[in-house]
């Protein structure tokens, strides 16, 4: 059992914003001496949970667990209490680890590493085998590592952790009432290094002109990964097809048309504007249905890709990928966009038509930005116009 004079109280320490160092070296030392501390009283916290977790008191107070109890009570997450419970009916078994941390020469969370591979291994687990290398690596470094020296002992109990993992992964999906989808979830290592693969690429930033979040830019590449259907592999090839979206809208609405309602977008909870529907229809299969009185279909049309797959194979090949200024998004991740629109007039040759992807896409039709053929070829963008308070009147 660990005794409470293990940790003592940081001398001056301080919640309040003071004038320091210029160099950082005085903060980096009290960084170090604060995480230090840290790692005794969570070693202080082990011992008392692993107690606490052997006892009733959870269960008499209406908890289903110890966890629970933790989690509401000591105001933490559930991972969190479960590390500490584990770390903490561990600590006999780790002695020379516990002495570690004590010493300054790893953290808690090594030790964290060490408690789970040790239940991993049983009885069997001799800490000494690994210590040096909890000793010469990071924490995260060390997690892995771990991952490695039980799969190398027993595969089989490791495969069947990693067959858990995948049954585990679980997704929520919560439409808003304006619409909005709210996504949480959770992915096994395989899963979830497939989807980062996909992802990543995408939410790069696309130019020095691109001052989008980091979160702004990982939903866009969901959203223009979702935007695709993927043939083979996890990154589509050239050619592959789009995903197919139900769209219904009207005449009016497509030319927009002042007084024209809103469109309808399949599994989306609310209509979508006339540029969305605009944009959307850019490149894509347009099929004409004619309605009599009382919504009697009189007439259904052949669908139509507005960029037909020689056009498209053309375009390709001149633009070679998003004509954007600063954008390096291939070919095969662009639409075709008509730089005066179909709707309007315009036509599907060559100089009417340029590659956008799915972001610089949105930025022409519900961003307002223009995108303009120069004399000499290469494409120029125009910022929306903003306007600052009213227009004087006459004096």
């Amino acid at each position: 059992m660990l005794a409470t004079q293990d940790v003592q109280p940081l001398a001056g320490a301080q919640l309040a914003f003071e004038e320091r160092s210029v160099d950082g070296a005085e903060e980096a030392n009290e960084l170090k001496q604060i995480f230090r501390q840290v790692d005794f009283l969570l070693l202080q916290a082990s011992a008392v949970a692993a107690r606490f977790a052997a006892t009733n008191y959870f269960d008499e107070g209406g908890f289903a667990s110890p966890i629970e109890w933790i989690r509401f009570e000591c105001h933490q997450t559930s991972t969190a209490a479960a590390d500490v419970i584990a770390v903490g009916e561990n600590l006999e078994r780790l002695p020379q680890t516990v002495q570690a941390v004590r010493d300054g020469e790893i953290g808690f969370p090594h030790l964290k590493t060490m408690a789970r591979t040790a239940n991993f291994f049983g009885g069997s687990f001799d800490e000494i085998k690994v210590l040096p290398k909890a000793k010469d690596n990071s924490a995260g470094k060390f997690y892995y590592i771990c991952d490695h020296y039980r799969h190398s002992v027993d595969p089989k109990a490791y495969e069947a952790e990693q067959t858990e993992r995948v049954e585990n992964r679980k997704l929520t999906i919560t439409t808003c009432d304006d619409g909005a989808v709210l996504i949480k979830g959770v992915l096994d290592p395989e899963g979830g290094a497939a989807f980062l693969t996909a992802v990543k690429p995408l939410a790069r930033r696309s130019g020095a002109h691109d001052d989008r979040s980091r979160e702004k830019r990982q939903a866009d590449a969901v959203v223009e990964l979702s935007m695709h259907s993927l043939d083979t592999g996890l990154i589509p090839q050239q050619g592959s097809q789009r995903t197919h979206l139900n769209v219904t809208a009207s005449l009016e609405t497509l030319q927009g048309l002042p007084g024209a309602s809103a469109a309808d977008l399949e599994f989306s909870a609310v209509p979508i504007s006339a540029k969305t529907v605009e944009r959307l229809a850019c490149d894509a299969s347009i099929t004409r249905i004619v309605l009599g009185s009382e919504s009697t279909v009189i007439d259904v049309g052949r669908a139509k890709r507005t960029i037909s797959g020689p056009a498209r194979k053309a375009l390709n090949a001149r633009d070679r990928g998003c004509t954007w200024p600063g954008c390096e998004r291939p070919a095969s991740w662009t639409s075709g966009h008509h730089i005066k629109h179909w709707l309007h007039g315009g036509d599907n040759q060559p100089p009417n038509l340029t590659l956008l992807c799915y972001r610089h896409h949105w930025l022409v039709h519900e961003g307002n930005w223009q995108i303009v053929r120069g004399d000499d070829g290469r494409m120029l963008t125009i910022p929306p116009t903003v306007t600052f308070g009213l227009p004087r009147g006459p004096d």
